[in-house]
C-alpha cells in the first residue's frame, strides 16, 4: 500500500507541474512539434523557390494544410480515353464539372529532421499517378547529416519543369504541353547542399522517369542547381539522364534531358521561362542507330490589373518528331499552344480563373465528329481553395 500512495503522489505531483508549466515540454524538446496551419498565400512557381534553413528553428513544426481545385472544361477535341481528354493532367474532362484535386498535405520541420506527406483525390490522381500509388502525392523524410547538407528518401513530387500539377502554383489553370510530358514524380533519394542562401545544388537518384516504381534494372540520374539572383528573380537547372527501356531490350537508349527554367516576380507582374533540349540514343526514326533530338519551351505572364484582379498569358512550342518522350501521341514535328485568361481572387488562399487555349498539331490528332483537324480550342473555367 506504501508503494501504490507513493506512486500515486508522484504522478499527481507531476500533473501539478505540467498544468502550473504547460510549455514546459515543448521548451525542453525540440522535436516535439507546434502545430501550425499550412495557408501559404504566396505559391506561384514553388518549385523554384530555395527551401527556407531551419537554423533559426527553437521548436519543430508541424503544418497541416488543405487544398481544393475544382472546374468546369469544355473542348471541341471529342478524341477521348476512359472518359478523359487527350494530353490530360489539369481539367481533364469535357463539358462537365469535376475536381482536379483535393488535398491534404503534413510538413514536419525540426533542427535535424523533416518530412512530408501528401494524399490527393480527383482527376489528377486518376489521369496521372500509378493505379497503386494513386492516393499519394508525396511522401518522403529526411534527416540532416551536416549544417548544410540533408538527405531525404521517399516519393516525391517533381522538381523538373516550371509548372506544376497543381493550379494554384501555376500561373494558368493549365498545364502545357512543354511540361505535360516532363516527370511529375519520383521515388528515391535525394542529397541537398544548401550552399549559401541563394544557392541550393542536388543530386538525385530515382527508379524511373515519372515513376514510383522500377520497371528495369536501371536508374535515373538527376542533378539540380537553384540559384536566387534577388528577392525576385531565379534560375533553376535540372540535368537528367536514364535509360528507360525494358529489361528485355538489348539496344541502349540512354535518354539526357536538360531543363532550364527562369522565375521572375515584382509588384504587379510576374514571368516565367522555360526551355529544354533531349537526346536519346538509337532512337531515331529514319535511322535507328543514330541519337534523336527534341526541344521544347514555353514563355507565361501575369500582370495584376487591380487588387484583386489579374490577366494572363503563355505561349509554349513542343518538338518531338521522334517521340522521345510525346510516346502516347505522334503530334508530328511539333505542336504549339497559346492560353489567354484572368484571374480573380476575393482572398490571398482563394483564385477564379477564366482561361482559353488553342494548340495547334502538325499531325492531325485532333477529332470533330468525321472530321480530324490539327487544331483544338479550349476554356477553362477553374475555382482553387487552400487552406
Amino acid at each position: 500500500m506504501r508503494r501504490i500512495s507513493t506512486t500515486v503522489i508522484i504522478l499527481l505531483n507531476s500533473e501539478l507541474f505540467l498544468a502550473q508549466n504547460p510549455d514546459s515540454l515543448l521548451k525542453n524538446n525540440s522535436f516535439f512539434p507546434e502545430i501550425l496551419l499550412n495557408a501559404d498565400t504566396n505559391l506561384t512557381f514553388n518549385g523554384a523557390k530555395i527551401t527556407s534553413q531551419v537554423d533559426e528553428l527553437t521548436q519543430a513544426e508541424l503544418k497541416i494544410g488543405g487544398y481544393i481545385s475544382t472546374y468546369y472544361a469544355i473542348y471541341d477535341d471529342e478524341a477521348e480515353s476512359k472518359g478523359l481528354v487527350q494530353f490530360p493532367t489539369l481539367a481533364a474532362r469535357n463539358n462537365q464539372f469535376a475536381l482536379n484535386m483535393g488535398l491534404i498535405t503534413m510538413e514536419y520541420k525540426s533542427k535535424f529532421l523533416r518530412g512530408n506527406i501528401g494524399f490527393h483525390y480527383g482527376d489528377v490522381a486518376e489521369s496521372t499517378w500509378p493505379a497503386n500509388f494513386k492516393l499519394i502525392q508525396e511522401a518522403n523524410a529526411g534527416f540532416r547529416i551536416h549544417k548544410k547538407i540533408w538527405f531525404d528518401a521517399g516519393f516525391f513530387k517533381t522538381h523538373v519543369g516550371l509548372e506544376s500539377f497543381q493550379p494554384r502554383e501555376n500561373i494558368t489553370s493549365s498545364m502545357s504541353i512543354v511540361n505535360y510530358h516532363e516527370p511529375y514524380y519520383f521515388s528515391g533519394a535525394k542529397l541537398t547542399f544548401y550552399a549559401t542562401s541563394k544557392l541550393s545544388l542536388q543530386a538525385n537518384v530515382f527508379n524511373g522517369y515519372s515513376d514510383y516504381s522500377d520497371f528495369n534494372k536501371n536508374k535515373v540520374f538527376n542533378f539540380s542547381a537553384v540559384y536566387s539572383l534577388n528577392q525576385n528573380t531565379s534560375l533553376t537547372y535540372n540535368f537528367l539522364t536514364s535509360d528507360e527501356s525494358p529489361t528485355s531490350e538489348k539496344t541502349n537508349h540512354q535518354r539526357v534531358y536538360n531543363n532550364f527554367y527562369l522565375t521572375y516576380s515584382k509588384n504587379k507582374f510576374t514571368l516565367g521561362l522555360e526551355a529544354n533540349y533531349g537526346t536519346q540514343k538509337n532512337s531515331l526514326k529514319s535511322d535507328s542507330t543514330k541519337t534523336a533530338t527534341m526541344y521544347s519551351g514555353l514563355i507565361v505572364a501575369k500582370y495584376q490589373l487591380v487588387k484583386k484582379t489579374a490577366v494572363y498569358g503563355r505561349v509554349e512550342n513542343f518538338s518531338d518528331p521522334d517521340q522521345i518522350l510525346s510516346t502516347n501521341v505522334n503530334i508530328g514535328k511539333y505542336i504549339n499552344g497559346t492560353t489567354l485568361g484572368v484571374e480573380y481572387k476575393p482572398q490571398k488562399t482563394a483564385a477564379l480563373s477564366a482561361e482559353w487555349r488553342i494548340l495547334e498539331s502538325d499531325n492531325l490528332i485532333f477529332k470533330q465528329g468525321n472530321k480530324t483537324l490539327n487544331q483544338r480550342n479550349e476554356f477553362i473555367l477553374c475555382l482553387d481553395l487552400w487552406f
